[in-house]
């Protein structure tokens, strides 16, 4: 038996939905990674306790206990699997393999069992069915009766709601009642957030893209509160799959995306991510509520008592030391501007595309996540409006596709090397590799000729016909030169070679051509043209008088154009224009009230020369001379 066996499709019932994934049972642990998520359960082999081979609706399970109390089922296997994994199990994690059947009477009595985090209802020892505690949303209690309420799975096609247990009155345990015993041990256990005790630490006032708007930010031991002015988000720090840390393309903001499973939900919308913008240049000095010997013990020198620094800094740090996983920033991909993203559009919204070390990520509307191993296969394809972009398309191993569109062709070298580098099935890699090493100009311009055009194969192959038919009909004899010297004739209005016409036709043709000659002997109808009226003289423009002033932003641009090329080496003329408008946008009013003071000197000096231009007897005879009109013709 060799040191590790793998499992594919095998299956994992998260909230009524099943996902598929890989299953690797190695001799260090046991690891089982799911094609939707990407999420990962590495389970050591030295915390396993128990493990059960189960009857299940897909074929046959596995349900694994550890020594902290968590339980992990696994579908999908074969009857064939159960002999080489019970050897594995012997051998390598010293814990026997057992056989357990389920009860499938139907009965409705019987004892439910809390055990770890699971409440089990079995019926003479066996067991009818269990329910995951963390799936539990509410548990409401009445006289006799307890009933739960289930969080909701979007990817389920039936979803349960609730299940109502009738617990019988019956002797008192130390004086407290069933109804209320059973009902604690499921809160104990159940995924019911109670905001109880004081947060960690509260950020204030932060600009969230997704859901829009500034919320209050309370993190707390097991989860994070948003509070907005409209709605309040709790979420548990168990859904979170990933952390990204993004910069912006104007490299004064940063993106910090967190992704979630389940998605928090505001109504009929489900949001999977949530995005927070910051600033670069704010600043947060952070004292967290706790002891210091409490931060030490709780998160062994990642976090401090006191702390300070940019406000995006602060945030992700202390997120990523209470999710406990890593945040992901941009790899070593640099675009045409330098940048590490891509402008492009994604269904009529604008954003960017940032491409990762392992998948892709578009913020902000709709967030797209996309891992490398989940992608089929790219296109480059032609812009649908312009030949200045292209669109750049993911199909994924799940029939989905992904258009981003209204990309920069600039941009299409940079690209092409990143997917290639990754090792991305490409769909039109045939012409685009013959390209490789050209500028990217040339590289993008060639690919309209070089792809092929069914329509134009099409009308070559009919011209290709009709070439064809006309050199048969010249091969059989004179009558094929009759339509070629009558459509001359016709147009022309003329026979170019009537003696040789005349003596090869017949009688037939000689009165076809004279049909013909009387159609191309009409005279033609010249019309009279009409005197044009002369045009209406241009407006001259004065040469010699004063300039008019400039705008207070015109007079703070030149003033700041060397220091905005400076500060963005290769910026383009159209990207600087773009750029002073967010700065001057962000001025405060004191410095804008400065250039707004040097726009009115400018007018009262513009004014002031204007007035001495046209009292001179020069200026006046020159604006004289320039608006002397001669006479029409």
């Amino acid at each position: 038996m060799g040191d590790t066996l793998e499992f594919n499709e095998i299956y994992q019932e998260v909230k009524g939905s099943w996902n598929d994934g890989r299953l690797r049972l190695a001799k260090q642990n046991v690891v089982y990674k799911s094609s939707k998520t990407g999420r990962v359960d590495n389970i050591p082999a030295a915390e396993l306790s128990a493990a059960q081979w189960r009857r299940v609706c897909l074929g046959h399970g596995i349900k694994l206990s550890t020594s902290s109390g968590h339980v992990y089922k696994y579908d999908g296997f074969r009857d064939t699997d159960f002999e080489k994994m019970s050897e594995f199990f012997k051998a390598n994690y010293k814990v026997e393999l057992t056989e357990k059947d389920m009860c499938v009477k139907g009965w409705n009595w019987g004892t439910a069992k809390f055990s770890g985090p699971q409440l089990a209802f079995d019926v003479n020892d066996s067991t009818v069915f269990e329910i995951p505690l963390n799936s539990v949303s509410q548990c409401a209690t009445g006289k006799n009766e307890v009933t739960l309420e289930f969080h909701q799975n979007d990817d389920a096609e039936v979803s349960l709601m609730e299940v109502r247990f009738y617990v019988p009155p019956g002797p008192s345990d130390e004086g407290q009642d069933p109804v209320e015993a059973f009902a604690q041990n499921v809160l104990s256990k159940a995924d019911v957030i109670q905001a109880t005790g004081d947060a960690v630490c509260v950020f204030k006032e932060l600009q969230c893209l997704t859901p829009r708007g500034r919320y209050d930010i309370r993190i707390y031991p097991s989860f994070l509160h948003l509070h907005g002015k409209t709605f309040d988000y709790k979420i548990p720090y168990t859904t979170v799959l990933r952390l990204f840390l993004l910069p912006h393309k104007d490299q004064r903001q940063m993106f910090f995306v967190i992704s979630l499973d389940p998605p928090i939900k505001q109504g009929q919308t489900r949001y999977h991510f949530l995005i927070l913008l910051f600033s670069k240049e704010e600043d947060l000095s952070l004292t967290l509520n706790m002891s210091e010997e409490d931060v030490e013990r709780r998160f062994e020198g990642k976090l401090s008592k006191n702390m300070s620094g940019s406000l995006y800094e602060m945030v992700s740090r202390v997120m990523k030391a209470l999710v406990n996983r890593k945040i992901t920033v941009p790899g070593n991909f640099q675009g045409h501007s330098g940048t590490q993203c891509i402008t492009c559009s994604y269904k009529a919204s604008s954003g960017l595309l940032y491409p990762l070390e392992r998948g892709f990520i578009y913020v902000h509307k709709p967030p797209v996540h996309l891992r490398f191993e989940e992608i089929s296969c790219v296109n480059f394809a032609r812009g649908t409006t312009t030949t200045r972009s292209f669109d750049f398309e993911i199909e994924t191993k799940q029939g989905n596709q992904y258009t981003f569109s209204s990309i920069e062709r600039e941009e299409y070298g940079k690209l092409f090397d990143f997917v290639n580098a990754k090792k991305l099935n490409i769909k039109n890699r045939g012409f685009k590799e013959k390209k490789v090493g050209m500028g990217n100009k040339d590289e993008y311009s060639d690919s309209d000729e070089d792809q092929h055009d069914a329509y134009l194969e099409r009308m070559k192959a009919e011209g290709k016909i009709r070439e064809e038919a006309n050199d048969s009909e010249e091969s059989d004899g004179e009558s094929g030169e009759r339509p070629i010297t009558e459509g001359l004739k016709g147009e022309a209005g003329y026979d170019s070679n009537a003696s040789e016409s005349d003596s090869s036709e017949g009688e037939g043709g000689s009165d076809q051509e004279e049909k013909s000659k009387k159609k191309a002997k009409k005279p033609k109808v010249v019309k009279e043209k009409k005197e044009r009226k002369p045009r209406r003289e241009k407006k001259q423009k004065d040469v010699g008088g004063p300039k008019r002033p400039m705008s207070a932003y015109m007079l703070w641009l030149n003033a700041s154009r060397e220091r905005i090329k400076g500060e963005n080496p290769g910026i383009s003329v159209t990207e600087i224009s773009k750029k002073a408008g967010e700065m001057w946008r962000g001025l405060g009013k004191e410095d804008k009230e400065e250039w707004d003071g040097k726009a009115v000197e400018a007018r009262k000096a513009y004014e002031k020369a204007k007035q001495e231009y046209n009292e001179s007897s020069e200026g006046v005879s020159a604006l004289a001379a320039k608006k002397y009109i001669p006479p029409y013709p």
